[in-house]
């Protein structure tokens, strides 16, 4: 199917669950959509067992579309910069070891965790997968999504430290999570030795070179926004440094999302003050939040339309509700563990940890990963799983974290 049809059908699509999430659900958007995407494409697959073929269509369209290049290589990156953009750079600098705590250790500690009870819980099913592949699925469910965190937090009315913790956090470690996700892959595959320098350098080159490589690309653009004052000028320089940044970090073997998350801190902070007329400013916060939430509800229609082409089991189905618990079980000990060591230094609420777990979601990168792994046995189950996980999670815990945050009450931390 040519590319224009596929982005009209998936445009309208989402424009009218929007329609319909508004005028008659009232759900956050991310949520809403994606909710009725997923029932949609459960009622394709009711359908076919009439006869009807519609699914069989719709599943050759979904087949045509490269999600993990289109999220990985695509959306993310303007959904990263717009994430970004709206964080209070002194706000995240007050949180900072929290935040790098979280967002390293965390993701190593969770990796190892899922990873092993996968094992054991794959072994229990009689399923043969290797430790290096329960650990590759530990290492891509690991990181929370900063796009389905950001998105549902708008509406949490989370209290200000709460939301730039969790926020910060999400933004930071999807980068991490993927470096360890490529670590584990070229083990997986055979294409390096699993050599502790290696691991050193890549995760050296991936997230400092990211943070060195986002600094670069932000402050030039933030002299080039200061050298003008036309905001259809500097809105387009915006778009070129997620762009031609973006892609610019991924030839270079530096991590694009770190490199866009500090670019976008930059350019939301330093430049919004220094750079920016009040006219600039109103117009780029605009097209940002505009550009947000359409990519935003069209990843979410997609994710819930590719159940379609995903291949259920009841095994498959069997091992998602034991490995679901698994999995935020092995989030409370990663967030738990170094928040309990932070305590040393400094107050945290009693009930930061439990919402932190439960506020962690799991998005589009999750299942983009799972998607980028090469076709075989061990794709097929590990992505059955990262979807039932993903989609609890937008669902479940989704739908929940404001009213978990209500009842916390939490002061500050």
């Amino acid at each position: 199917m040519a590319l224009f049809n596929i982005l009209a059908i998936l445009l309208t699509l989402t424009a009218v669950f929007s329609y319909l999430n508004h005028r008659y659900i009232g759900l956050p958007v991310t949520i809403g959509v994606m909710l009725i995407s997923f029932s949609l494409s459960l009622l394709l697959i009711v359908l076919s067992w009439f006869g009807f073929g519609l699914e069989a269509k719709a599943g050759q369209m979904l087949s045509s579309i490269d999600f993990d290049a289109a999220l990985l290589h695509g959306m993310l990156s303007f959904l990263l910069f717009a994430g970004a953009l709206h964080i209070n750079i002194n706000e995240l600098a007050e949180r900072k070891w929290s935040i790098a705590a979280l967002a390293t250790f965390g993701v190593l500690i969770s990796t190892f965790l899922i990873g092993t009870l996968t094992w054991y819980v794959m072994g229990w099913f009689g399923i043969a997968l290797s430790y290096i592949y329960c650990l590759l699925f530990g290492a891509l469910i690991s990181p929370t999504d900063p796009i389905a965190v950001l998105g549902v937090l708008k509406t949490a009315g989370a209290p200000k430290s709460l939301e730039m913790k969790i926020a910060g956090e999400s933004l930071f470690n999807d980068g991490v999570g993927v470096v360890i996700f490529l670590v584990i892959l070229e083990i997986a595959t055979g294409a390096h030795e699993l050599r502790a320098s290696h691991v050193v350098t890549l995760f050296m080159q991936e997230v400092i070179g990211g943070t060195l490589f986002g600094f670069a690309i932000g402050y030039l653009t933030y002299l080039l926004l200061k050298s003008v004052d036309n905001y259809q000028v500097e809105v387009l320089l915006t778009l070129a440094l997620v762009a031609g940044g973006y892609a610019l970090a991924g030839a270079l073997h530096l991590s694009g999302p770190i490199a866009i998350v500090v670019a976008g801190l930059l350019i939301g902070n330093q430049g919004r003050l220094f750079a920016m007329s009040e006219k600039t400013r109103e117009h780029l916060d605009l097209f940002w939040e505009l550009i947000d939430e359409v990519l935003n509800a069209v990843l979410f229609v997609l994710i819930g339309l590719e159940v379609l082409i995903l291949k259920f089991t009841t095994t498959s189905l069997l091992i998602s509700l034991i490995i679901i618990p698994l999995v935020l079980a092995s989030r409370f000990i990663a967030v738990g563990i170094p928040i309990l060591f932070l305590r040393r230094f400094r107050v945290f609420s009693p009930g930061v940890i439990r919402i932190l777990t439960w506020g962690g979601l799991r998005g589009g990168i999750s299942v983009a990963l799972a998607l980028s792994l090469a076709p075989g046995p061990e794709r097929a189950v590990i992505l059955a799983i990262t979807y039932a996980v993903v989609a609890f999670s937008i669902f479940v815990q989704g739908l929940t974290v404001e009213k978990l945050v209500k009842q916390m009450s939490l002061q500050e931390i």
